[in-house]
């Protein structure tokens, strides 16, 4: 009679446990991405999680998204963020560059409905790995904002959301920034205070920063003034910072070593970022003057940095 009911038991706990796998959504918190929409009366974003497995290609995800964000939904609080009529002619990922060319209809979009389309798809495609920042053209050529000016390269810090009232929001961070000694062998830290818009990252902000040089007397730069930032990011604990060919001439008289660590350390020590990836113009697969190799991020190094007892 034992043996009975405790085999009634067993039937009873496999079947609760098929129900309960059944019940379970079909991709697990954090294995699908999040789509941005547009909501009703296209005035904002909407992020909704998608139906899109992490595990794929990256070349099927970004197909995938790219249908998603052209697909109309059938919900009635939001909408696709790409409007009927425009098109995607082609894309190809090169380095951590995603290409995107859309048709003529794109310069259609009225100006201010455009920059929220930019942004979704922005902020959708940035979270694939391997993604650091898109290009945008249009029939090929370059795509130009409101104001005429060329996009360039964007990621999701180029379009940041006030949650307050005021659109000119201003934000005071202390930074330690690292620049050159005099004899260009050796880091000197020098500390400031910084007064910045809420609409621009902490990490661009840094590398901006080190890009101006430092205050008069207080060390020696570390990048050429030359030089040109297209995209800095922050994506899993590493920072993306994404330069022009100039970066690689050099320009400046210091060790190769006190170039990268300038930018390594000023970022790890002032941002989230463990770890710093520097890239040129999208690609990672390079060295720095022939002797540094920037293939994978880097640590922070404080060997650099001149001690107290050194000045």
């Amino acid at each position: 009679m034992k043996r009975k009911i405790s085999g009634v038991v067993s039937v009873f706990f496999c079947i609760l446990f098929l129900l309960s796998a059944c019940g379970k959504p079909k991709n697990e918190k954090g294995d699908s991405f999040d789509i941005y929409y547009l909501n009703s009366d296209r005035t904002g974003l909407t992020k909704v999680t998608s139906e899109i497995s992490k595990n794929q290609s990256t070349e099927k995800i970004i197909g995938r998204m790219l249908k998603a964000l052209k697909k109309p939904t059938e919900d009635i609080d939001y909408t696709a963020p790409i409007p009927e009529g425009v098109k995607i002619n082609s894309y190809k990922l090169e380095g951590e560059i995603l290409y995107l060319d859309f048709n003529g209809k794109y310069v259609n979009i009225d100006p201010l409905e455009e920059k929220l389309v930019r942004a979704a798809i922005v902020k959708s495609l940035v979270q694939i790995d391997g993604i650091s920042g898109l290009w945008l053209t249009v029939e090929g050529a370059d795509l130009n904002d409101s104001t005429g000016k060329v996009t360039g390269y964007l990621n999701e810090d180029d379009f940041v959301q006030n949650t307050g009232s005021s659109l000119n929001t201003y934000e005071t961070a202390n930074l330690t920034l690292y620049f050159a000694s005099e004899a260009g062998n050796k880091l000197i830290a020098q500390n400031i205070d910084a007064k910045y818009s809420s609409n621009i990252s902490k990490e661009k902000l840094i590398v901006e920063k080190l890009m101006k040089g430092p205050r008069k007397g207080t060390g020696y730069a570390t990048i050429n003034t030359e030089v040109s930032l297209l995209s800095v990011t922050i994506k899993d604990g590493i920072c993306y910072v994404n330069l022009d060919n100039e970066f690689l001439t050099g320009g400046v008289d210091v060790k190769p070593e006190i170039t990268i660590y300038s930018i390594v350390n000023s970022l790890v020590e002032g941002t989230t970022a463990n770890e710093v990836q520097i890239m040129v113009n999208g690609e990672k697969n390079i060295s720095y003057m022939d002797k540094i190799d920037l293939t994978q991020p880097l640590k922070e190094d404080m060997s650099w940095v001149e001690k107290a007892e050194e000045e």
